[in-house]
């Protein structure tokens, strides 16, 4: 694993820090988990583009009427 540093306000950090202890987990998981997301966000988005893709060339079979496509 590799180690990254980042700069914030002290105060910031240690109301995470407090909020991460009460979670019952550590500053260090929550950004893992963080990053995680971050990551799988652009990952989500493609996924989603390809499906569509897939799916815009479903053939229907030809033009409906009015009538065929209000029918229930």
């Amino acid at each position: 694993m590799k180690n990254i540093t980042f700069s914030a306000d002290e105060k910031l950090i240690e109301k995470a820090r407090l909020k991460a202890a009460k979670e019952k987990t550590t500053l260090n998981q929550r950004f893992r988990e963080w990053l995680s997301s971050y990551a799988k966000q652009n990952d989500a988005a493609k996924n989603y583009e390809k499906m569509m893709d897939e799916f815009s060339h479903i053939n229907s079979g030809g033009k409906f009427t009015r009538e065929e496509m209000n029918e229930r």
